[in-house]
């Protein structure tokens, strides 16, 4: 069995803490603070790119040489209001304490220095609804290709109404073929609502070497190496997740699984 769900370390400090290395491929980290107030949290980009999204609560948040302010307004991640969030090149570091009880994601990807350090959101950020019937579901584009603010990450979050699915019909990107397709790694961080309540995600190939189904609880990170990665919400329970995603070309270009491309035809 692939070691794809990640359950969260303990209930504060670093709870998630996803490496290349740790993961085993070459491009996205994800790590997550949960800090009570008064509590701080320090690191180093070194080679990476950073995305700091403040998922829940408030932040003084210094980085890049720079003081940006208190970051973050959102109390509960299901309030679906714009993320605070902030972007910090390669060869810099950052330092966050806590004004309240907060959840801080830690996004990286190698970095190459392109790009500024600077807010993102939440102004500019607006929350869009994708999907048809039970597949519709709300996006927050944080820093999707259409957004030129880093070197290589891609994140978004979102939300998806109980009883409904998401990241579906079912596709893939896991190949080096642009435009047809772009390799790029993937990781989720779920949550639900209410917090006792369970998603499903499954991840598979065509061929079948990889077929994993998962029950994901509050606070649980998967990740996505390659092949389809369809996931859930049951009725009675609302999910969010944030993505993050990475690879030798910063292009979000998929392929639907055979199954399903009947669905985007008509749905497209």
């Amino acid at each position: 069995m692939a070691n794809l769900l990640r359950k969260p370390r303990g209930p504060y400090g670093k709870v998630h803490d996803i490496t290349p290395a740790s993961a085993g491929w070459r491009y996205v980290g994800f790590g997550l603070y949960h800090l009570r107030a008064g509590d701080r949290a320090t690191e180093e980009t070194g080679d990476n790119e950073v995305i700091l999204v403040m998922v829940e609560g408030k932040a003084h948040i210094t980085g890049a040489g720079q003081d940006w302010g208190v970051l973050g307004d959102r109390m509960d991640v299901f309030e679906k209001t714009p993320p605070h969030c902030l972007y910090l090149p390669n060869g810099t570091d950052w330092q966050a304490v806590a004004e309240t009880d907060c959840v801080v994601a830690v996004c990286s990807a190698p970095g190459t220095g392109g790009h500024p350090a600077r807010r993102i959101g939440p102004g500019g950020i607006t929350l869009t609804e994708r999907g048809k019937g039970v597949n519709t579901r709300y996006i927050n584009n944080i820093a999707m290709e259409a957004e030129d603010v880093a070197d290589s990450l891609l994140v978004t979050e979102v939300f998806t109404p109980n009883g409904h699915w998401s990241s579906y019909p079912s596709h893939r990107h896991d190949e080096d073929d642009f435009p047809r397709i772009t390799y790029l790694e993937e990781t989720y961080y779920h949550r639900l609502n209410p917090s006792n309540g369970f998603g499903i995600q499954r991840v598979y190939t065509d061929g079948g070497d990889l077929d994993e189904a998962m029950a994901v609880s509050d606070g649980d990170v998967v990740i996505v190496p390659r092949g389809h990665h369809p996931c859930g919400a049951p009725y009675g329970f609302e999910m969010y997740y944030l993505n993050v995603m990475a690879g030798p070309l910063r292009k979000w270009r998929f392929v639907a699984a055979p199954e399903v491309e009947w669905i985007m035809e008509r749905d497209a």
